[in-house]
């Protein structure tokens, strides 16, 4: 039996687009409907036949829906939410996709008192977005972290869970704060080096006249994917979450002091360990199936 009968989901980018087509994929006969703010997005995903419908306001697309996913940044979830609330039917489910959660389980539990509500994480996504960067299988052997509330519907919890094993990803569970804390390291701390590393060769591009971008090594360039990132989203990541980026922002920076002193003094020994160790870890995450373990990331230089 399907976790759901009829889904609606609100924002249609990268990640809202993708479920749309996963379901298509892995859950033919659920019915879809959907609603972006963008006028020209809603016409990019009728082309597309993204969805059964496309709602020109979010209030018609969840008027019968089981699920509503919220699929906006994560500054615009509190608002989205109230603008459905009027709307939404006896039963149903609310969930989101936001990669910040101790922030939204609070505002989702402000504007839709009495709603099951499940918060989720679906940790995938490329530096592309909008309707037509999509895919089917972009959830497939990736972690989906749900943080419901201690008070949380266990059978709606259930159901959700169900819903993304569907999709093809791994479920796991665990509390809002922890998550943005275990999520400060291992996303939005890399996305923030990122931004500055590229932001600081933009500014010494007058400098060496244009050689940083001629001379891109396979490192500049790796960042320069992670800095091409949708800045609305981003944005609304660091300010939702600025405690735990913060602190580890804090760490980190501690840390790039010690490796300074490392090679200021000639610490060769000390920075063989630290690279052995890291090198580890990049083999773990090879291991447990997160990324391409062929040369170059899998580039095709075809």
């Amino acid at each position: 039996m399907l976790p759901f009968a009829r889904v609606a989901i609100i924002g249609l980018g990268l990640i809202g687009s993708s479920i749309a087509r996963a379901v298509r994929a892995d859950m033919p006969t659920v019915r879809l409907t959907g609603h972006d703010a963008s006028a020209g997005v809603r016409e990019q995903v009728r082309a597309l036949g993204l969805v059964d419908d496309c709602a020109d306001h979010a209030g018609a697309a969840v008027i019968d829906a089981d699920l509503v996913i919220l699929c906006v940044p994560v500054g615009s979830i509190g608002a989205v939410a109230a603008e459905i609330a009027a709307d939404l039917p006896v039963g149903v489910v609310v969930s989101d996709v936001g990669s910040s959660k101790a922030g939204i389980a609070a505002a989702l539990a402000d504007v839709l008192p009495g709603v099951a509500v499940v918060p989720a994480h679906p940790v995938a996504g490329t530096e592309r977005s909008g309707p037509d960067a999509g895919f089917a299988t972009l959830f497939k052997g990736r972690w989906c972290i749900l943080t419901p509330a201690a008070d949380a519907d266990p059978m709606a919890v259930e159901r959700v869970a169900e819903f993304w094993r569907r999709l093809g990803a791994d479920i796991d569970t665990m509390d809002a704060q922890h998550h943005d804390l275990v999520l400060a390291v291992t996303s939005h701390l890399p996305h923030l080096i990122a931004y500055t590393i590229v932001g600081t060769a933009s500014d010494l591009e007058t400098v060496t006249q244009s050689e940083v971008i001629k001379y891109s090594a396979g490192g500049f360039r790796d960042f320069t994917r992670i800095a091409a990132s949708d800045p609305t989203m981003w944005r609304d990541v660091f300010l939702a979450n600025k405690d735990a980026v913060l602190a580890m922002l804090q760490r980190f920076s501690e840390d790039l002091s010690a490796l300074q002193r490392a090679i200021r003094w000639d610490k060769g020994e000390e920075l063989f360990d630290l690279f052995t160790r890291t090198r580890a870890i990049r083999r773990s995450i090879v291991e447990q199936g997160q990324d391409d373990a062929r040369e170059d990331f899998g580039r095709d230089h075809g």
